[in-house]
């Protein structure tokens, strides 16, 4: 219990979610002794060796994450998924707790935790956090360097833009001071197309792989609009000038609340003179030559006089011929 603590340990067990560590314990007045009383009585319990929890009952959230970095030592911070997870980069709370660590340090590994070693360690921390994590650039970066594909470096740069937790100037600043980065030239990209409004890994790829690769006039992205009851929304992409809009829908499973949402989306759109394309992952990842052919046609029946250019040999867009007084 608290109340038991000298009080030069009360308000730091207070600040760490009721944890210490067997360092802090003994320069704030305690002796071994009394450490050793306090756990084999059942008053503290302990978490990793010399890491205790001032409390009974199962450590919260909060008191695992400060027994992590209290274990790790000088320095460690939380990074990776961990500090994705406390920026609100994720909604999902990571099966094991990710740490980073000055390089020149060598910490043993506990169950649960994983610890990656950097020379950028300490100025990669966020001010004046609890716990110690490291700074959304800096964990954004780091996520896109443990990425295994293209599309899990896209997500975490387009939803850190959606979710305004970065912008292009300082996610650009905290790439150049990385030597060693991986994907940097997509990452380039990447922050232009989610500054210019990509919110999602769907959104960069119909812009990359659809639009800009078949020279498809360039359209509104993410256009806020006011449906029936005065509901307000955005539409992914606007072709204002022709009436069409395009909705990219990345969701792997299709509740009917959502199908039923959409419909009344398209139909709103319809309201306002629009036609409505909607495109998921298949039709934009795997059939983006055969998408862009169809938007294009829609958008040529709707008054847009250009062509599509074929991406490669062998594109469906090539496919067609200009009629002949188009030639």
């Amino acid at each position: 219990m608290r109340s038991e603590l000298p009080p030069t340990l009360r308000n730091l067990v207070r600040y760490q979610a009721g944890v210490i560590s067997r360092s802090q314990a003994v320069r704030g007045g305690l002796s071994p002794g009394m450490i050793k009383f306090r756990v084999s009585s059942g008053r503290w319990r302990q978490i990793h060796p010399g890491i205790y929890a001032t409390f009974t009952g199962v450590p919260s959230r909060g008191a695992r994450l400060w027994a992590a970095v209290l274990w790790a030592g000088p320095g460690a911070s939380l990074s990776h998924e961990t500090a994705a997870e406390l920026h609100r980069l994720t909604d999902q709370l990571a099966e094991v707790i990710h740490l980073t660590v000055p390089v020149q340090r060598r910490v043993v590994a506990v169950s649960g935790v994983v610890i990656y070693r950097s020379a950028r360690a300490l100025e990669a921390v966020e001010g004046y956090t609890n716990p110690p994590r490291t700074k959304v650039e800096e964990t954004v970066l780091d996520l896109t360097q443990t990425a295994r594909t293209f599309d899990d470096v896209c997500g975490w740069v387009t939803r850190a833009f959606a979710r305004d937790l970065t912008d292009e100037r300082r996610l650009r600043k905290a790439m150049s001071v990385r030597t060693k980065l991986r994907w940097r030239s997509d990452l380039h990209e990447l922050i232009v197309a989610a500054n210019g409004g990509d919110h999602s890994v769907l959104e960069f790829r119909y812009h990359r792989d659809v639009e800009r690769s078949h020279g498809l006039p360039k359209p509104g992205r993410q256009v806020p609009f006011t449906g029936p009851g005065g509901r307000r929304g955005r539409r992914d992409r606007v072709y204002q000038e022709y009436g069409v809009v395009v909705e990219l829908d990345g969701r792997l499973a299709h509740p009917a609340e959502h199908q039923w949402r959409d419909k009344t989306r398209d139909n709103a759109a319809a309201v306002d003179g629009q036609q409505t394309l909607r495109y998921g992952w298949p039709q934009v990842k795997w059939e983006a030559c055969a998408t862009a052919a169809e938007v294009a046609k829609v958008l040529r029946r709707h008054g847009w006089d250009g062509w599509p250019r074929p991406c490669s040999p062998g594109c469906p867009v090539q496919q067609g011929s200009r009629p002949r007084a188009e030639r």
